[in-house]
């Protein structure tokens, strides 16, 4: 994977990439972009990765590849880019949703938990709340120092 990740995506090019996957939009702001990266092309990127931070704690969201930049390792640069920032941030505990990948979170050092042991923090998020189906598997990964 030798594409660079950068920082602060616009919003109309992430919700396209987003939109593409069918994962959700609707509560993204200008303000949201801060804590993303994406790789690709600024109008088009091929990847994306969000967090919404909550002090101690963040809520990993959109980690997304597109059908053409899969299998280069681009969603686990993304990942990797995504913890660091956390861990530079203060994040101890990072938490996610997912329909469709879990195994992929599994290999990279999260596990599945309880919705219902969730913090407040992360169930007061609006994915967490209602935007993610209750079936998604709720995953979280703490983070080293």
């Amino acid at each position: 994977m030798n594409e660079p990740i950068r920082r602060s995506p616009s919003r109309s090019a992430a919700i396209s990439l987003l939109d593409a996957a069918a994962l959700p939009t609707l509560d993204l702001t200008d303000a949201h972009m801060e804590h993303f990266f994406y790789s690709g092309p600024a109008h088009a990127p091929t990847g994306l990765v969000g967090l919404e931070l909550f002090e101690s704690q963040a809520l990993l969201r959109s980690l997304v590849v597109s059908d053409t930049a899969r299998s280069r390792g681009l969603g686990s640069a993304l990942l990797a880019q995504a913890e660091e920032h956390a861990r530079t941030a203060g994040v101890r505990e990072l938490y996610l949703l997912t329909t469709t990948a879990e195994e992929f979170f599994k290999r990279r050092g999260f596990s599945t938990a309880a919705r219902e042991d969730a913090p407040p923090a992360i169930r007061q998020s609006r994915e967490f709340a209602g935007l993610c189906p209750a079936s998604s598997a709720f995953m979280i990964k703490r983070l080293d120092r």
